[in-house]
């Protein structure tokens, strides 16, 4: 799979793009990630890629050209299942967003940034928009970074244990259950005696009730 990521600060994704299981993926060429800098298409000698709103609301608007010129190119180069923006007012990304959108080949996400992009960018270039939730960040480096995560780890090959992922919180509608490890004991704290049964059958409906009564304690909004 590949991720196109457009961008004004790059910067910001080489942390979280370069360890842990994104980084072991993108080394096993399970997954290709490029980064692209958006002022590298940029307008005049300043490689401008913003300007003020028409209508003098304050703030910086990304213009349309830099956007429209970046993803033809991309677009000249392979075909794209999908263009995600980034935003505070697109639809909840959630799992079943990651789970879909790992079954794609190559997908573009355009970051968010200051005041937002000009509104012909999204009526135009964009397939989806998705927000991680209603509060505004500077930009939306952090999101598609999440998004990645969200999306890498689900491939084939990413975990060395693949049934891990698919045992996740809201890959079934419920949180996941409680987990334990050694030492069966302490400070007084005991790991609940089914799981140390050997019982697999009762450990699975444990695990079942479990996740039904965190679901239904923490967030009922998803029964």
């Amino acid at each position: 799979m590949r991720i196109d990521i457009i961008t004004v600060l790059p910067e910001i994704l080489s942390g979280p793009l370069s360890h842990s299981i994104v980084k072991r993926a993108v080394d096993k060429q399970i997954a290709e990630i490029v980064v692209h800098d958006l002022r590298d298409f940029g307008l005049g000698k300043h490689r401008q890629v913003d300007d003020y709103p028409f209508g003098g609301e304050a703030g910086m608007v990304i213009m349309v050209e830099p956007v429209f010129n970046l993803i033809n190119k991309l677009k000249s180069e392979r075909e794209y299942d999908l263009v995600i923006y980034t935003s505070p007012d697109g639809k909840p990304w959630n799992q079943k967003s990651a789970n879909r959108v790992s079954t794609y080949e190559n997908i573009i996400i355009l970051c968010g940034h200051y005041k937002g992009v000009d509104n012909r960018i999204r009526e135009h270039l964009i397939d989806e928009e998705f927000s991680i939730g209603d509060f505004v960040l500077t930009g939306g480096e952090l999101v598609a970074a999440m998004m990645c995560d969200s999306i890498v780890r689900l491939l084939p090959g990413a975990i060395g244990d693949e049934q891990s992922a698919l045992s996740d919180s809201f890959q079934d509608d419920l949180l996941a259950p409680p987990v334990y490890t050694r030492p069966s004991e302490f400070n007084g704290w005991k790991v609940p005696p089914v799981l140390l049964s050997g019982n697999f059958a009762e450990i699975e409906k444990w695990k079942e009730e479990q996740s039904f009564k965190r679901t239904q304690d923490l967030r009922p909004d998803l029964l």
